[in-house]
């Protein structure tokens, strides 16, 4: 087999052609890579090769075929095949010497690739920034794809003894191999059959990412060693030599023996630095326990993405098919084009479509992109929808975040799609949904107040209201996370008794609590000043206990909301300008804490300040601080709307940042330790002096839980500020703080992780871009030709004489 192998490769680079064929085959891949904007790395902007992985497969579709054509056929044509079985030699030792030939060749002609690599590794920002370990697995995928292709084009040259129709049978298989299963899979009547399996792109894109499945390695061992069985079969009957008892029948049954193996039991290897494809236990878990088939259709997709989206799309399918692996093909997922498929459709059904999707939760968005010939407005939708039993829970895909750049938005997205994914399948395929109460009977926020927060947690868990007075505590203890949203009158001992003990049990809490009363409406309502005092809760003592003080303050901070003043009136007219207001402080998320990591911002109402307690085995985590351009004002203290008319003193407004939200974690010590029972107590509950492990939320801020009330009355949703028009993260800080505090799986700790972002040098770009793109169209091919001069040379030296 080497005899044949050393030939066939000094053979081939011994003729023009190859050389042609290679040179051809560098130079539309430089053009594709370096200049076409739509497909060019520089344009694309990130370290990376996945341009080359992608474009590479469709110019190896006439690569292999143009170094695979004269394998067999020439031997046929010019008779010298015969002379070859003269040999001691058997077919398959021929057949596998003339496969591995041809796959040399296939690796020599990328050798000059590495060029690339190089310049990307130059340019990142900084240098060297580039994901080594990812290139090498993806290198690997083409690897395998060319081996794949080598098969397939030797299966070809073994049909005919004309060199022009082996390859153009070549070219036929190769591209319908890759992309003829995925074609015949969307055809109405094959969607449910999986004939995508059999296809390679699905295998090949896997692998491209830089994992490497062991299913997709099986997959295209069989398929090479399918076609090197074809082959022999070929030379076989063209011998008309039987086939029983051969070497062929015992490959095929090995092969078969193989996938089988597969199909049960795999591993994957991760070859990118952040191991950004390792699909965490946790969620690995919960692929595996479905019971019934998922369906997530992603609505982020269409023509001129700009490459931050595309990235995004990209990821969003990667870890679809991570999932995927996982879920014992449960899982199902289909990408589609909203605005075409809309724009398909009559005039006067187009609106009832888009409303349609609104109602699911699927709400496009304007997004403003920069072209050559401006700024351009596209719609997109940056969301998917999972379905399970005829129930739908939408996803939002793109996690915006003020003040961010636009790369470590779509960053924070990617590293979010796990967690997002994860969480919205285990809520929609959980049996029994866990119940989240919120506490009324102590003037607490109503229900429409409360109308988006209790509707956005009812996709996932039981929303019930509870009065603390008169609720038995057994039913209590069947609550998860016990929520009291911004109470204004005071907790009875029997109320706090119940909520001690719950702790003690285990149970978890999330304080909402406002110490100061102060209110806009009654502001607005009563000449424009208010007296704030301080609220009599009667909860300080519990608080103080649990390691939390919350203050009888209120924080003014320069980084705030904007509320609607009148500051004149202009023919009759009050004119009205959005002025800031420093009483509605705005929380930039800075923990990297999953409750709050990569959250936007967060908008206060008249928050207070938090000081933590040292007390002995309870873990404190701050989640939420003012800007350090605060002021802390003590109640009680006249609030004025008057005060907006005058410029605050930056000076004034110079100090550490003031705690908001706490997290408390650990075993917390009893409020009514060494003391009576309360009276009024219907139910023996023996009273525990220290709780299980469990944990808490604090916030000095009850109205983060608000929603607006629009004029009509109808509640808006939570975060939403309609006076200037803006969502702010309040809703998804609360959906985070009701996964981290009833799900003990660890599935939000998925929010921690981390992707990389890695980014081509801008300013290097834009002064050396000809310079790269030359050097990229170049040097390959100069590479090859010094090599082909050099071969020729030694070649001349060798046989003249």
């Amino acid at each position: 087999m080497l005899s044949i192998l050393k030939k066939e490769i000094t053979s081939y680079l011994s003729s023009l052609v190859a050389y042609v064929t290679i040179g051809v085959f560098l130079l539309v891949l430089g053009l594709f890579l370096w200049v076409f904007p739509a497909s060019s790395i520089l344009d694309y902007g990130y370290a990376g090769l996945d341009s080359l992985f992608s474009t590479a497969p469709y110019l190896f579709m006439f690569l292999i075929p143009a170094i695979t054509m004269r394998s067999l056929a020439e031997e046929r044509r010019e008779g010298t095949f015969e002379l070859l079985l003269t040999r001691p030699l058997t077919d398959l030792q021929i057949v596998l010497g003339k496969y591995f030939a041809c796959l040399t060749i296939v690796l020599f002609a990328l050798l000059p690739t590495l060029v690339y690599y190089y310049s990307v590794y130059t340019l990142g920002s900084p240098q060297g920034n580039v994901d080594t370990g990812g290139v090498i697995g993806s290198y690997i995928g083409l690897f395998l794809l060319g081996a794949g292709f080598c098969a397939i084009g030797l299966f070809a040259s073994s049909i005919s003894k004309n060199q022009i129709i082996a390859f153009t049978i070549a070219v036929f298989l190769c591209f319908f191999f890759y992309s003829g299963f995925d074609s015949l899979g969307q055809l109405l009547s094959l969607q449910n059959v999986g004939l995508e399996n059999l296809g390679i792109t699905q295998h090949y894109d896997s692998v491209s990412r830089g994992v490497l499945d062991t299913r997709d390695l099986t997959y295209f061992i069989t398929l090479a060693g399918l076609f090197i069985c074809l082959t022999l079969l070929m030379l076989l009957l063209q011998r008309q030599k039987s086939i029983r008892n051969s070497t062929l029948l015992r490959a095929l049954g090995v092969l078969l023996l193989l996938s089988v193996i597969s199909s049960i039991t795999f591993t994957r290897f991760d070859f990118t630095k952040e191991k950004r494809f390792t699909i965490s236990k946790v969620s690995q878990g919960i692929m595996d326990s479905l019971k019934s088939h998922v369906r997530v259709i992603v609505y982020l997709q269409g023509d001129g993405f700009p490459p931050n989206m595309k990235r995004l799309e990209r990821a969003t399918r990667d870890m679809l098919s991570d999932l995927q692996a996982y879920s014992h093909e449960k899982l199902e997922f289909d990408f589609v084009d909203p605005i075409a498929a809309i724009k398909k459709m009559p005039d006067n059904e187009q609106k009832a479509e888009f409303d349609s999707l609104r109602v699911r939760g699927i709400v496009g968005q304007q997004y403003s992109t920069k072209t050559d010939n401006g700024v351009t407005q596209m719609l997109i939708f940056p969301e998917a929808l999972v379905q399970f039993n005829g129930m739908d829970i939408p996803v939002n895909l793109l996690q915006s975040r003020i003040g961010l750049p636009e790369e470590e938005v779509y960053n924070n997205s990617i590293q979010n799609l796990e967690y997002a994914f994860s969480s919205a399948i285990k809520k929609i395929t959980s049996g029994g949904r866990p119940i989240v109460a919120f506490t009324e009977g102590d003037h607490e926020l109503n229900d429409r107040q409360l109308n988006d927060a209790m509707k956005s947690l009812s996709e996932g868990f039981q929303i019930a209201r509870i009065n603390l007075k008169t609720i038995p505590f057994s039913v209590l203890m069947r609550v998860k996370l016990l929520v009291i949203p911004k109470p204004d009158s005071a907790f009875t001992e029997l109320e706090k008794f119940k909520i001690d003990q719950y702790v003690m049990r285990g149970g978890r809490v999330l304080w909402a609590i406002d110490q100061v009363n102060a209110e806009l409406d009654t502001m607005q309502a009563h000449g424009n000043d208010q007296m704030s005092f301080p609220k009599h809760l009667e909860l300080d003592d519990q608080l103080f206990t649990y390691g939390i003080r919350i203050n009888y303050d209120l924080i003014a901070d320069l980084n705030c909301a904007q509320i609607p003043i009148v500051t004149g009136n202009a023919g009759g007219q009050p004119q009205i300008q959005m002025i800031p207001w420093l009483y509605y402080p705005i929380f930039m998320p800075l923990s990297k804490n999953p409750i709050v990591k990569n959250l936007d911002g967060i908008k206060g109402e008249f928050a207070s300040s938090i000081d933590t307690i040292a007390v002995k085995g309870i873990k404190k985590t701050i989640l939420l601080s003012s800007s350090p351009y605060n002021k802390k004002l003590s109640a009680p203290h006249i609030i004025s709307l008057q005060a907006i008319e005058q410029e605050p003193n930056p000076k004034e407004f110079q100090n550490p940042p003031k705690t908001v939200a706490v997290l408390l974690e650990g075993k917390f010590k009893s409020d009514f330790l060494d003391r009576p029972v309360p009276e009024g107590l219907k139910e023996h509950v023996e009273p525990l002096a220290e709780s299980k492990p469990t944990k808490m939320v604090v916030i000095s801020d009850g109205d983060i839980l608000k929603n607006d009330i629009s004029e009509d009355g109808a509640p808006q949703s939570l975060g939403y500020d309609h006076y200037m028009r803006q969502n702010f993260g309040n809703k998804n800080l609360l959906l985070n703080i009701a996964d981290y505090m009833i799900d003990d799986s660890g599935l939000i700790a998925l929010r921690a992780k981390e992707v990389q972002i890695r980014l081509l040098d801008r300013a290097r770009l834009r002064n050396e871009k000809l310079y790269w793109q030359l050097l990229n169209n170049i040097v390959p091919l100069a590479l090859l030709l010094t090599f082909a001069i050099f071969q020729h040379y030694i070649r001349k030296r060798k046989y003249a004489h």
